[in-house]
């Protein structure tokens, strides 16, 4: 995983590229056992279809190209074994051509976080965050959505709504026990291999995948929702199609969306989704365990709460979009009916000066208690703001 992957996919397609190109070719141009011949021809059709895979650049000028354009260009021809009178392709020529010509992605991971502009977007603590590494690659890629990426991000709260973020493909690797708020309109987002941290996302167009990660909790708004190799994750969404489960989960929950913040209608616009239809507690199960529902389940609407985003923005939106369905909501109102009976209960209860001072002391002690217990101390410490003169950067 220090590569970053890119390696692992460059080897990947240069040892099943064969594969890939027989599979492009038509029955005729097969041996009986469906392989190529020394003869095979690869139709410019074919080219074509690999364009979904493979583009690149001429003379490495900055404009990227897809694969039937690069493989048509008159000096390509002697390496690649194009016939304009067959207008078709040598398969061996066409696959040695390919073969030389492949490289790691330039603006993969690898190369965003090696030549990618530096975020200064986490508070440099000392001795929790050196290893922390957050880019942008937007400055050496084309016109094309720009990728964030978030490494290591270490027991901190950070929270961003920036222009970098706007139609972002973003990537949160290896990220443990933080607060991460992502308050803009995103591309798409990959959490892989983070434990113990939360994660508060804006509107994301396509898909957000989760992988390889131990309590973790995404909130979110997404078009596409998938998950694999996950132990003890809750998902509170609001997605139009039903959620992924891909192989290798373990007690996954799902709970419906419930928090806003003031751009969040306004950000929902932008990459086209509504509250409607909402498949939150539709999940399906693409995998080998997919008659095990007992993978996954709904949280129970006894053990739910709110969400509030702790920062103040401009913007409209007061409420969760669409609401909370009717068994959540009921449990909201009746801790809230406790809650009035309570405050009423002390009220009435004619209290001394003395007895009152004693009584808030009982009541702050036993809720500072709850909040080293239950984890919620940190979130509340890395809230407040750092002192000026420190490292944070803006």
């Amino acid at each position: 995983a220090k590569n970053w992957n890119d390696q692992d996919h460059l080897a990947f397609v240069q040892s099943h590229l064969s594969d890939m190109l027989e599979l492009l070719l038509e029955p005729e141009q097969l041996t009986t056992s469906s392989h190529s011949t020394h003869g095979s021809l690869v139709s410019y059709e074919a080219v074509c279809a690999l364009s979904f895979l493979i583009e690149g650049t001429m003379n490495k000028s900055r404009g990227v190209r897809p694969l039937h354009e690069l493989a048509l260009w008159q000096p390509c021809h002697e390496h690649n074994g194009y016939s304009k009178v067959s207008k078709a392709f040598s398969f061996s020529k066409l696959e040695n051509w390919l073969r030389s010509c492949l490289t790691t992605n330039p603006f993969g991971m690898t190369a965003c976080l090696k030549s990618g502009r530096k975020l200064a977007w986490a508070q440099q603590v000392e001795g929790t965050t050196r290893r922390a590494k957050i880019a942008c690659n937007t400055r050496v890629v084309p016109e094309v959505f720009p990728m964030v990426i978030m490494s290591q991000v270490y027991k901190q709260t950070l929270a961003k709504s920036s222009d970098t973020l706007v139609g972002a493909h973003v990537r949160i690797y290896r990220c443990n026990e933080s607060f991460i708020y992502l308050l803009s309109p995103l591309r798409s987002v990959t959490i892989e291999k983070c434990r113990n941290s939360t994660f508060i996302l804006g509107p994301v167009q396509a898909s957000v995948h989760v992988h390889s990660c131990d309590n973790v909790k995404v909130i979110v708004v997404c078009y596409r929702l998938s998950l694999s190799s996950t132990t003890g994750c809750t998902f509170y969404i609001l997605t139009p199609t039903q959620p992924l489960i891909l192989s290798g989960n373990q007690a996954v929950c799902f709970a419906p969306f419930h928090t806003h913040y003031p751009m969040l209608e306004d950000h929902m616009a932008q990459v086209g989704l509504a509250t409607l239809p909402n498949y939150w507690d539709s999940p399906m199960l693409v995998c080998k365990e997919s008659g095990d529902v007992s993978v996954f389940h709904l949280l129970p609407p006894s053990d739910f709460y709110t969400f509030v985003i702790p920062f103040e923005m401009e913007g409209d939106t007061t409420e969760t979009p669409g609401g909370l369905p009717d068994a959540y909501r009921k449990a909201l109102s009746q801790r809230e009916q406790k809650l009035q009976i309570w405050q009423k209960t002390v009220k009435e209860a004619g209290l001394t000066k003395d007895q009152k001072k004693q009584f808030q002391m009982l009541v702050e002690n036993k809720f500072y208690e709850w909040l080293v217990q239950t984890g919620n101390r940190q979130q509340l410490d890395s809230l407040v703001p750092p002192a000026l003169g420190s490292k944070q950067a803006a």
